[in-house]
């Protein structure tokens, strides 16, 4: 499904749109992504995981998320209620106790269809030709899709992009970001797949705050949706101000399908990221790789001979007035 943008820009109308599927942990972020994928691309399914809650939670917030904005047409597959190899705490210090606190939705009515992720995984890369998937939660589901259905679902997904990593800093440790410490060894797989993978970490998200002013001009479009998305990232900032002292909510999930839907949002450069799976103080680190980079005389980055083969393209900037009027003309577009 693909609804028309508002915003004109490429990608954002149904002849056009990228097909996808979305695989998150529904919290606040997440919804936000929820709501900006189905705006701008062509959106087949959500599948839910484990993460910022249950997957029990994830799933009933994705449901409210799709009724609340009409989309109710978007199929949900459940996913993995937990990691491959270890239990994880959830976040509720950081999305409340339903793992989407805030505005009170009404219990949805949409309810999962009768098949698990991994098998719709499979089955709508089977039946979609240059089908992406958009990962915005611990790679869990996407990683077992890869590792039971082998080579022959990896060449038949034309992308990954994902919200995950940092190129510095991390949030569950001084040096993993969340989604990847929550399951390194699916991201592992991930990483290792050949599936052509954008990488969208802190290094970036972070950068895109959903500050006060945001949060009014979402809230002036008067609609119900405009209506809850500003009450959840009214919570979403103020958690976020409480714990690490942040202007604003940051924007982590949507970035994630703004590097589908309008590329130019975001800057990337080829790297290796290899996971670290064993360090006492590193374990779920993405450790990226430039050393085959180079900047020439004009500024601009060149590669060289690599060390090893990129993986993955990282981004390194982005442009955050241009992702905000973006995202604000697709909510326009909910009632």
């Amino acid at each position: 499904m693909a609804r028309d943008d508002p915003s004109g820009a490429a990608g954002s109308t149904r002849d056009t749109a990228l097909p996808a599927i979305l695989d998150c942990d529904t919290g606040h972020d997440d919804a936000m992504a929820i709501l900006l994928a189905a705006g701008t691309l062509d959106l087949r399914g959500v599948t839910t995981v484990h993460g910022n809650s249950t997957v029990e939670l994830t799933t009933v917030n994705t449901c409210k998320v799709l009724e609340l904005a009409g989309l109710a047409d978007v199929p949900v597959a459940v996913g993995a209620p937990q990691s491959w190899k270890r239990e994880i705490s959830h976040a509720p210090g950081i999305h409340g106790v339903t793992g989407m606190d805030g505005p009170d939705l009404p219990p949805p009515s949409l309810k999962p269809i009768d098949e698990p992720a991994i098998e719709f995984f499979h089955r709508s890369a089977a039946e979609v030709d240059g089908l992406h998937l958009v990962a915005t939660g611990p790679l869990t589901n996407i990683g077992a899709a890869l590792r039971s259905h082998g080579g022959r679902l990896a060449s038949r997904i034309a992308g990954i992009s994902l919200m995950g990593g940092s190129t510095g800093l991390g949030s569950a440790t001084a040096a993993a970001e969340f989604n990847i410490w929550a399951d390194p060894e699916a991201a592992d797989v991930v990483f290792r797949s050949g599936v052509p993978i954008r990488m969208v970490g802190l290094n970036v998200t972070r950068q895109v705050p959903a500050t006060p002013s945001h949060r009014r001009r979402i809230r002036a479009l008067g609609t119900r949706t405009g209506r809850a998305v500003a009450e959840l990232l009214d919570f979403y900032s103020e958690q976020l101000a409480l714990r690490y002292g942040l202007p604003g909510a940051s924007m982590h999930d949507p970035l994630a399908v703004s590097a589908l839907a309008d590329p130019q949002v975001l800057r990337f450069e080829s790297m290796q990221v290899d996971i670290e799976l064993s360090g006492e103080h590193t374990y779920g680190m993405t450790v990226c790789d430039r050393r085959h980079l180079s900047t020439d005389a004009a500024g601009l980055v060149r590669q060289r001979d690599p060390f090893g083969r990129p993986n993955a393209e990282v981004a390194v900037a982005v442009d955050p007035e241009r992702f905000w009027e973006r995202f604000i003309a697709v909510l326009a577009g909910y009632p």
